[in-house]
């Protein structure tokens, strides 16, 4: 099992990271920052896609969905935005979130990664 700076740290090696945080998706606030800088703020993004986990949870519920989202993905021009949901009991109520750049991720291997990385955090 791997600590929070572990596994952001873990993140930030995967193909094209610009950027990581462990999120806690009730409060908007990150738990924990890797990469982003002056011109991608990783808190204003924690925070940001806590109204998208959000919205998305409310939405299924409303439909009666018993799934559960394993992640979310958000494509734009230049860049991959992935939000992890992590299950485990302790961890409930986190995601993992990740911004990777287009050009240079393989977005199924980050996808494998993150999924891999989620499963062994210990809150």
């Amino acid at each position: 099992m791997a600590n929070t700076e572990t596994s952001l740290k873990e993140a930030a090696q995967i193909e094209g990271a610009i950027g990581a945080a462990l999120v806690d998706y009730t409060s908007g606030m990150a738990l924990g920052t890797i990469g982003g800088g002056k011109e991608f703020d990783l808190n204003m993004a924690a925070a940001g896609n806590t109204d998208v986990v959000r919205a998305k949870v409310r939405t299924m519920e409303m439909l009666g969905l018993k799934d559960g989202i394993e992640d979310i993905l958000i494509t734009l021009s230049g860049q991959y935005h992935l939000i992890r949901l992590l299950t485990s009991r302790d961890a409930n109520g986190l995601f993992l979130y990740l911004a990777l750049d287009k050009s240079r991720a393989n977005l199924a291997m980050a996808r494998h990664q993150l999924k891999k990385i989620g499963d062994e955090l210990q809150v």
